[in-house]
Formats: structure tokens, C-alpha cells, sequence
């Protein structure tokens, strides 16, 4: 397609958007009594309107059933995160007895590295990306140290080749493969979090379970972003938060994968908990610990109803979108359109100001485009936020812009985009 940076081509794109009907679902914040430019998605979604709704029919059902709310009604409690396993399953491609909406982000990665992380022998090491979300490597650390080990010996960082951002795949292989039989887990993120590079997570998981490791990701950034086929792939486990691309809320409920492969494992170390107990004998009290079938087995504590609900509201939302591939492919449209918006702001300042750090293909990112701002960088996302563009900032010189296909438009794109372009011809002014 030859793109045009010009309003009407913008909106020329939307009106062909067969996905545009989502963007009036949600609510944009506002400056000034003014809409954002929202491209922050991938830091935390907007909220659906219908989030409200469907939050107070669970508090009415709080107030007029209390306890009993566990046990009466069409969406009684202790059922509840069956249709959303349901559609979760979908958005992650996965069964739905692979998956379970439970907890916090690192609160899973903890319970899933317990069951996956058995070091033994010379097998100890750990295989995962330079440059990870912090949480990831405290949790990683953490769970060494817990078993015995040095950190620094055990934990093997794969790092992109000098004078690159990113990781290529054919170095992540050659390192799995170089560690052979010392090599006990590879945990990567499916999306990088700071460039927006989508892993290889087929060629990932093929390559570490063929020298005998087991298989994880951190899909923060990925679900609800990429398409995932995760029981295709034959991912051992995976977790993931819910309020970025899902839409979930701050601090929203967390998901994890566990493939079907395990259930019967009764090797499988776990923290256990009553809620993970066998349902149909969970409200015996009895001693011994008898797992409920599937991912389910891996909950500790019972349904949080109201962070679920808020997770429903948007995986419905998912659902009527036909789930990620027709999502996928505006994504794409988006951020290629956004490139190229970046790339005319160069020549029409005549300076390589803005480096985008992302990998150049569409197929190899997400909903996410991170720039290196040459001059003046906080004060050129600082004028942004002021002209109600909001972004995200990342030390000490990245602007990461994510335009998510459930609610943004290509108009964002552009406008954005002039906004970027008129901030920057004017602070680089006052330079010289």
C-alpha cells in the first residue's frame, strides 16, 4: 500500500476498518476537557464501557446473595472463571483446561517455576533474554538463590550482536543448543516490553525441549497483542498480566498456560491451596492434597470475583472481535503506518532524529513501536503529553507509542504523528 501522510487518508483507512466500531466502547481519559491521543496500551488498556456494567451485576449479586453467591445463580462463584477460561483459552490458543485466570503476574511466574524449575544434577542453568522486564529477573534470581544456586553462574543472558536492539532468533537457538545438558528451563518474554520484538516462540520452544529443558514465557506483552498458538507449540507454561492489551484494570488479574502434557505429572512439585483442591471434594476439609484436573490445579486462593469480572467484560469484547487474527492484521497496519509517519517527521526536519528500535517487519513486533529520541527526548514526550498525546516514556532516551487495534484509528496515527513533528521543529528551534 503507498501511504499518504495526510489527514484524509487517515480517515480514509478508518472508514474501511471493519474494527473501528470497538473504539466507542471505551473511555479515553481527558485533558482540558479534551481526548487523549491514548498510545499507551502497552503499559495499561483503556477501560470498556461495559466494565461498569457488568462489575455492579457482581455487586449486586454481593448484595443481595452474599455468601451464598458461591453457590446460587447463573454466574455463581465458585463457576465463574469457567467462561472466562473459556474465551481465555481462545485469545492464547489453548484448551480451556490449560488455562486458568488466577492471581498476579509474578505471583504466577513464582507457583509455575516451583512445578518447571527442577534443577538436578548439571542440569541447573537458566536460558532467558538480556534485557528482560525486571520483574522476570528478580523472580528468576529469587528462584535460583531458593534452590541452592549462584545466579550468576546459573542464569545465561542472550544479548543482541553489538551495534543491535534486538535479539535474532538463529543466536537465542545456537545458545539453547550450546548449553545442551545444562540447561533445566528457558523462560523468554513473548514480546520484548522495551523494543516491541515478538519472539519466535515456535523455533524457542522446538529448540529447548530437543536438548531435554523444559519451556516457558512470560507473555505480559503478548497476549491479547499476538496471536499465540501455545498447545500447538507445545509450551510447557506460560503467565501473563490482563490490563495492557486485555483491558483488565490496574493490577488486573493474571493468567497462566499449563500444558495438558503435565496434568497427570505427579512428580510435578506445587504450592498447593484449598482452591486448587479436586472440585468435587473441595468442601470435604479433607488432609492430602488431591489437584483439580488441569491449570486449575495451580490455584492457591479462591476466584477473585471482581478482578474477573472486569476481565470477562474485555474478553468478551475479544470474542465479538473474532478473537486475535483480524486484530492482528490492523495492528500490523497500524504500526506500519506509524513508521512511516516517523520516517517522514525525518525528512521534513531533515535530521535522523527519531530511531526506531523495533525490529523494521511487521511480523517480527507487536502493537508497539519504540523510538530513540536524538535530541531532546524528555522534553520532546513531556510537549507531547501537554498536546494530549500520551505515550509512554522509557530511560533514558525511548518513546514507546502503542496503537492498539481494539480502540485506536489511524487518524491517531497521524495526528500523533503531526503533533510529534510540530513539538520537535519547535524545541529543536530553540536550540539553535
Amino acid at each position: 500500500m503507498q501511504f499518504e501522510n495526510t489527514l484524509d487518508f487517515a480517515k480514509s483507512l478508518d472508514k474501511a476498518d471493519d474494527l473501528g466500531r470497538f473504539r466507542e466502547q471505551f473511555i479515553f481519559p481527558t485533558q482540558n476537557e479534551k481526548e487523549f491521543i491514548y498510545l499507551c496500551g502497552n503499559s495499561l488498556g483503556l477501560q470498556p464501557k461495559r466494565t461498569k456494567k457488568m462489575l455492579s451485576e457482581q455487586l449486586n449479586n454481593w448484595g443481595d446473595k452474599a455468601v451464598e453467591g458461591w453457590f446460587e445463580g447463573e454466574e455463581a462463584w465458585m463457576y465463574y472463571h469457567k467462561g472466562v477460561n473459556a474465551l481465555m483459552g481462545e485469545l492464547v490458543g489453548a484448551k480451556a483446561a490449560e488455562v486458568c485466570a488466577m492471581n498476579t503476574l509474578t505471583v504466577n511466574l513464582h507457583l509455575l517455576m516451583v512445578s518447571f524449575y527442577a534443577p538436578k544434577g548439571k542440569r541447573i542453568k537458566i536460558i532467558m533474554e538480556k534485557g528482560a522486564f525486571p520483574s522476570d529477573q528478580y523472580a528468576i534470581e529469587s528462584q535460583v538463590r531458593f534452590n541452592g544456586y549462584n545466579p550468576a553462574e546459573t542464569i545465561i543472558e542472550v544479548a543482541p550482536r553489538a551495534g543491535e536492539h534486538t535479539l535474532r532468533t538463529e543466536d537465542i537457538v545456537a545458545e539453547i543448543l550450546a548449553q545442551g545438558d545444562e540447561l533445566a528451563l528457558v523462560l523468554f518474554g513473548g514480546v520484548n516490553y522495551f523494543t516491541g520484538q515478538l519472539f519466535n516462540m515456535a523455533a524457542i520452544t522446538k529448540t529447548g525441549h530437543s536438548v531435554g529443558a523444559t519451556v516457558g514465557f512470560d507473555l505480559a506483552h503478548a497476549a491479547g497483542n499476538v496471536p499465540l498458538s501455545l498447545h500447538d507449540w507445545n509450551v510447557d507454561f506460560a503467565c501473563w498480566c490482563s490490563y495492557k492489551y486485555q483491558n483488565a484494570g490496574p493490577g488486573g488479574i493474571g493468567g497462566v498456560f499449563v500444558h495438558e502434557k503435565h496434568f497427570l505429572n505427579t512428580e510435578l512439585n506445587r504450592f498447593a491451596g484449598w482452591w486448587g483442591y479436586h472440585e468435587n471434594g473441595r468442601f470435604l476439609m479433607e488432609k492430602g492434597f488431591k489437584p483439580e484436573k488441569g491449570a486449575d490445579g495451580w490455584q492457591v486462593s479462591c476466584t477473585q470475583v471482581f478482578p474477573l469480572t472486569i476481565y470477562f467484560s474485555s474478553l468478551q469484547q475479544f470474542e465479538e472481535a473474532g478473537f486475535m487474527q483480524p486484530l492482528r492484521e490492523k495492528s500490523k497496519k497500524l504500526t506500519v503506518y506509524l513508521q512511516f509517519i516517523i520516517s517522514q517527521i525525518n525528512k521534513e526536519i531533515n535530521l535522523e532524529q527519531f530511531e526506531i528500535i523495533t525490529p523494521p517487519h511487521e511480523e517480527d513486533r507487536g502493537a508497539q513501536l519504540s523510538i530513540i529520541a536524538k535530541n531532546k527526548p524528555k522534553e520532546i514526550f513531556n510537549a507531547l503529553v501537554a498536546k494530549n498525546v500520551l505515550g509512554d516514556w522509557r530511560e533514558p532516551n525511548v518513546i514507546r507509542f502503542s496503537p492498539v487495534p481494539m480502540y485506536n484509528s489511524f487518524e491517531d496515527v497521524f495526528r500523533a504523528g503531526a503533533l510529534l513533528l510540530e513539538v520537535t521543529q519547535q524545541l529543536l528551534k530553540a536550540e539553535h
